[in-house]
């Protein structure tokens, strides 16, 4: 089983990497993003949380976004082959609750994998998104707000990675198919 954590700043490529990660090894896909708008949108009842946080403009307290990704990874099933986790963890506590979270199942993180872009090329590449596909959080003020705090909150979660022996950089600057191949140098590894 290969669990998996891509990280990277917004605009570096992780959805496109995740999707052909998933193509070539077969594994499920844990978007924080999508699993909480699943969530609010069904109405569940960690789906209602969730949304009261938001709702008031606050982050979702860790421990809640725990229960619902635990939710989401039981529901794969016990013979599952691994799965990327995109979007989470952001912090140093949520990288020990995933942790706690995967152990208590007999399960681990093998790999983290950030992808590192140039800055320059994240406005460009976040601006072009914005304008195909209307997000109206892809703009130069709000991308560079959105940059500034995933320096902020990242470093410490890459050392902490580091430390683990997990954390492995790949240069995620250049063709699709050389980054693409990078990654699947440190999967086959793990």
């Amino acid at each position: 089983m290969k669990n998996i954590v891509i990280f990277g700043a917004p605009g570096s490529g992780k959805g496109t990497q995740s999707d052909l990660i998933i193509d070539k090894y077969g594994l499920e896909h844990i978007s924080t993003g999508d699993v909480l708008r699943a969530e609010i949108s069904k109405g569940t009842e960690l789906g209602n949380t969730a949304a009261s946080f938001i709702d008031k403009g606050q982050l979702i307290p860790d421990s809640l976004m725990i229960d619902i990704l635990a939710q989401v990874y039981d529901a794969f099933g016990k013979e599952h082959k691994g799965v990327i986790f995109d979007g989470f963890p952001r912090t140093i506590p949520q990288a020990e609750a995933l942790k706690k979270m995967l152990c208590e199942r007999g399960h681990n993180v093998a790999a983290m994998i950030e992808l590192d872009v140039p800055e320059q090329e994240l406005m460009v590449r976040l601006l072009k998104r914005g304008k195909e596909s209307g997000r109206s959080d892809d703009n130069e003020e709000t991308i560079a707000k959105r940059l500034k705090v995933y320096h902020q909150q990242t470093q410490p979660l890459i050392d902490w990675y580091e430390k683990e022996g997990l954390h492995h950089h790949v240069n995620g600057y250049g063709s699709l198919e050389r980054i693409f191949g990078d990654i699947c140098e440190i999967i086959d590894k793990v």
